[in-house]
């Protein structure tokens, strides 16, 4: 007999913690528990049917239970789930590394395989810090990054990571990174590219004071993620980029949330024509299936650990389900379905149709900025539209919206007081007006 919506939750109660979740206001407000999946839909165990509008956090590309992936897996499961890739290889990882090879910026060479973004980040930054100490360089050991940024949550990421409210409370157990301010035009005292060249300016002054210092710098690239959403002003990682290969610095660019499509291009470097020396991915890798992520990186960085075993330069790092059969099996029927599918060209075009229907929103009366490159929106809500003055986080105006849009069909997270909204990437036209509406509404419902 199955369990019941109210057992499930009572289980939820006594077993289960949920990521990013205060669960005293979780668990009183009857939570959506799901069941299946079915297209852009999630239905839970009661059967109600809701939009996913946060692509199931942000790596959903073809939406659930796609026949084509399914299979993918199940012919995988017929030969093997897993081996080692520690010492061995397989067939399914080696014929990913290729592909990765394939669609990254031209000067990324090999792929080191992991299970989460955070993973990958970790590996950048290890690379990053070794390779110097391999070329006789060990002074070369921080690293800048953004202000408000986020890499993930395992303590590298953190350590590189610019959230107070997410890693504040971690200070003691991270080691110290140089922080400059990434670009924030809607929240700057002036235009957008005053407020790229004070970013910009900033950034060469901690260059030229410590690049002898620093090993890299981590950055997402054109949009800033879990930091609300927030869109560099053009040209700015071009400066970035050139200013690192000035001041001899490697950098990595966080491509977990915004690579493979998100938005518009493949990879979001690919706006500026960006070549970075590490590009990390994790979401939208195996197409919303099984948890695999890469660490892409060039030849010169891959050759720097490159020699006789008693020179002790092997990079002495791994997991367990590093190149998961399974995993890396449903990767590459991913990306045959991209490229089926064109699903980069219509990426390009839902992302027009959307930013139509986003229009009215800059209208309501306390919606700051509505923030969007391809299928990556962020919503500002702001208490008083004139001053741009915030909501209080104890407020929880975001939650708030969210709850309401849950209560109208569509599920989203924010990011406090800014609302994310990120389809999957096959979504149609049909149900981003859909989606939006929701969304519309319940922002509506809430503030106004």
């Amino acid at each position: 007999m199955a369990d019941t919506y109210e057992s499930l939750l009572a289980k939820n109660k006594k077993y289960l913690w949920n990521p990013f979740t205060q669960m005293k206001e979780y668990l009183k407000e009857d939570p959506i528990i799901i069941e299946r999946g079915q297209g852009v839909k999630l239905i839970d165990v009661n059967g109600r049917e809701y939009y996913d509008g946060n692509a199931s956090v942000w790596l959903n590309p073809h939406g659930h239970n796609h026949p084509y992936l399914n299979q993918a897996i199940e012919i995988q499961l017929q030969k093997i789930a897993h081996s080692t890739l520690l010492g061995m290889s397989n067939v399914p990882a080696i014929l990913l590394a290729e592909k990765l090879v394939q669609l990254s910026p031209k000067n990324l060479q090999k792929v080191f395989f992991s299970d989460s973004g955070a993973e990958a980040v970790e590996i950048a930054l290890k690379m990053a810090y070794l390779y110097w100490r391999h070329r006789n360089r060990p002074e070369k050991n921080t690293f800048i990054s953004m202000k408000n940024a986020y890499h993930g949550d395992t303590v590298g990421a953190v350590s590189v990571g610019g959230m107070d409210l997410f890693h504040a409370s971690f200070e003691r157990m991270l080691f110290k990174s140089e922080k400059v301010p990434y670009p924030y035009p809607y929240r700057f005292a002036g235009t957008a590219e005053a407020c790229k060249q004070e970013s910009i300016q900033a950034l060469e002054e901690k260059l030229k004071s410590s690049a002898d210092q620093i090993a890299g710098l981590i950055v997402e690239p054109m949009v800033q993620g879990a930091g609300g959403m927030i869109m560099m002003p053009p040209g700015y990682l071009t400066e970035v980029a050139r200013l690192c290969r000035q001041y001899e610095v490697l950098l990595i660019v966080d491509e977990v949330a915004t690579g493979f499509g998100r938005t518009g291009k493949m990879f979001a470097c690919e706006h500026e024509n960006i070549q970075p020396d590490l590009l990390t991915v994790g979401k939208k890798l195996t197409g919303g299936y099984l948890p695999v992520a890469a660490t892409i990186t060039t030849d010169e960085i891959y050759e720097a650990f490159y020699g006789d075993f008693a020179e002790v330069k092997t990079f002495f790092h791994g997991h367990s389900y590093t190149g998961n059969q399974l995993g890396c099996a449903v990767a590459l029927a991913n990306f045959e379905l991209y490229e089926q599918e064109d699903l980069i060209s219509k990426v390009q075009e839902r992302s027009l149709q959307l930013a139509d229907l986003l229009m009215p929103f800059q209208e309501l009366s306390h919606v700051g900025e509505v923030r969007q490159l391809g299928l990556m929106v962020g919503i500002e809500l702001v208490k008083d539209k004139q001053t741009k003055a915030t909501y209080a986080y104890e407020e929880a105006i975001g939650a708030t919206v969210c709850k309401r849009a849950r209560e109208l069909g569509l599920f989203t997270r924010p990011l406090d007081h800014v609302i994310t909204f990120m389809p999957p990437l096959v979504v149609t036209q049909t149900e981003l007006h859909d989606m939006t509406t929701i969304l519309y509404q319940a922002i509506v419902d809430v503030t106004e």
